[in-house]
């Protein structure tokens, strides 16, 4: 019988989406100590001003808050130190020529548990122009409209 994987969510970057077009996911592993991984499993994480950079052929995420662990005592790091993302060469690679040619930039989308493991969502960003953001605010607006009238014309 297949392994279900678990996933738990733990932070969303709803901003991303919100100011970028994202072209491309990438899901990466992220490199901690242990009290990051118990603070992160109690769901204390946030990655609104989080970015990710490429350098020597290695990708950090800069920014990211992981809270202290309350019972971490001497063991808890700086809560903004820059971590490593862990991604194959052949990734790293394509990101960095996209970054560097076609003016992309490289966004943390979300942090989740996969089975056990804390996985980082990245994406392949462009940025979004102010018109493109009142496109979406629009559609969003009309779905919504859209589904309340359903949901009154369904009830009646």
């Amino acid at each position: 019988m297949a392994k279900s994987e678990g996933i738990k969510l733990i932070a969303n970057n709803k901003k991303a989406y919100h100011d970028y077009f994202i072209d491309d996911k990438y899901e990466a592993g992220i490199s901690l100590v242990g009290t990051e991984v118990k603070s992160l499993r109690m769901g204390k994480c946030s990655i609104k001003e989080a970015f990710v950079s490429v350098k020597d052929g290695e990708v950090y995420i800069h920014q990211m808050h992981i809270s202290p662990y309350e019972k971490g005592n001497i063991f808890n790091r700086d809560p903004l130190r820059t971590r490593k993302l862990l991604l194959h060469k052949y990734e790293i690679n394509k990101l960095a020529g996209q970054v560097k040619a076609k003016g992309y930039t490289i966004m943390p989308l979300r942090v989740y548990l996969k089975n056990s493991l804390v996985k980082v969502e990245i994406g392949l960003a462009r940025g979004k122009k102010n018109y493109d953001k009142r496109q979406d605010i629009a559609k969003k607006d009309a779905r919504r409209e859209a589904q309340r009238d359903f949901k009154v014309r369904n009830l009646g």
